[in-house]
């Protein structure tokens, strides 16, 4: 799921009107998979504008909270699922549907916890900029077998800190859009910073 891009754009929209052109925008500059957060009366139908735009993009749906937050998403047609954190309602709605998910964790336990549930692609959240990259490095000898996705106050100077690591293939970040960008409609201005964005290189 991740290894499409070395960042992920985690997007907030609050007007469906423009998702299309946005999600053209993004794949026009080199990215092809990000999440649209469900936290706006809009995120549904933006998902869904997004997914007609480029129906060659991986587009999920973040912070998803419980069973039928999961179903909202599936039913809008989300490649994928993402969560700040993990609830046993979660893990059996994403058990039931196979739904590919990133859950968000911050502790070893968390860790653990998703591993037993199958889920070996997680979401470390918050990163806290670069300090989170200290983190993930110390997991990789506990977890060799899991990939982390870093989000949360990562600015693009931290990105190659983390993509350096064996155990992070995606950065995930609001920086690629920009609100003023997006209220402007500046649309070349986005495909410069999803450019950007995905001339990161991985370790």
């Amino acid at each position: 799921m991740l290894a499409r891009t070395p960042v992920m754009p985690i997007l907030t929209l609050h007007d469906a009107r423009w998702a299309g052109d946005l999600a053209l925008a993004l794949v026009r500059g080199g990215i092809s998979v990000f999440e649209v957060v469900m936290r706006t009366p809009q995120s549904v139908a933006a998902l869904r504008a997004m997914l007609e735009a480029t129906p060659e993009a991986d587009i999920g749906m973040g912070t998803l909270m419980t069973s039928a937050d999961v179903q909202t998403a599936r039913q809008a047609g989300a490649k994928f699922g993402v969560s700040p954190g993990l609830t046993a309602e979660l893990a059996g709605a994403i058990a039931a549907t196979q739904f590919p998910f990133l859950p968000g964790v911050a502790t070893a336990s968390e860790v653990m916890q998703a591993r037993g549930w199958g889920l070996k692609e997680l979401k470390y959240f918050p990163a806290q900029g670069a300090a989170g990259a200290h983190w993930i490095k110390d997991m990789s000898g506990v977890f060799p077998d899991v990939l982390f996705c870093p989000t949360g106050g990562i600015r693009p100077a931290d990105i190659p800190t983390y993509l350096k690591l064996p155990n992070c293939s995606t950065v995930g970040g609001s920086w690629v859009v920009p609100q003023d960008m997006l209220g402007d409609r500046d649309w070349a201005g986005i495909t410069a910073l999803a450019q950007q964005a995905s001339a990161f290189a991985r370790h």
